[in-house]
């Protein structure tokens, strides 16, 4: 039965754009089969199932082929089923939803549109209403 390292099946199947980034997801944990985190060096054959975290979602994948040379992106479904569930999606949603507020750190500046809906969230509505110096 053919087998192939992890780190290797990650990048050929298309989902890691290099093989050094797929073996660094591996090194962090983000990388697993039925619960147990795995090594960049981990055998996978056809038929598993594999788990790869890429916040805020957890995707899926069986294996279909154990490839260790990358392949066209119109092969892809030859080597690879996804497998993830709906709910993941919505979560991706979600997130995509939510905009500004959850901005993650390190993603640029605000634009124009997002700075003047803060200022109108956090802007007093009442200012000027209320005359504190008459009180007697």
């Amino acid at each position: 039965m053919a087998e192939a390292r992890i780190d290797k099946w990650l990048w050929a199947a298309r989902i890691f754009k290099t093989r050094t980034i797929a073996a660094e997801a591996c090194k962090k944990g983000r990388i697993s089969i039925g619960g147990s985190y795995l090594k960049a060096s981990r055998m996978i054959k056809p038929g598993d199932v594999i788990q790869v975290k890429k916040p805020p979602i957890t995707y899926s994948f069986k294996v279909l082929q154990a490839i260790e040379k990358r392949v066209g992106a119109k092969l892809v479904p030859e080597v690879m089923e996804n497998v993830t569930t709906p709910d993941q999606y919505e979560l991706l949603e979600m997130s995509k939803v939510s905009g500004f507020i959850d901005r993650a750190k390190g993603t640029g500046r605000p634009t124009k549109k997002d700075r003047r809906s803060m200022e109108d969230f956090t802007a007093p509505e009442f200012i000027g209403d209320f005359d504190f110096d008459d009180e007697e």
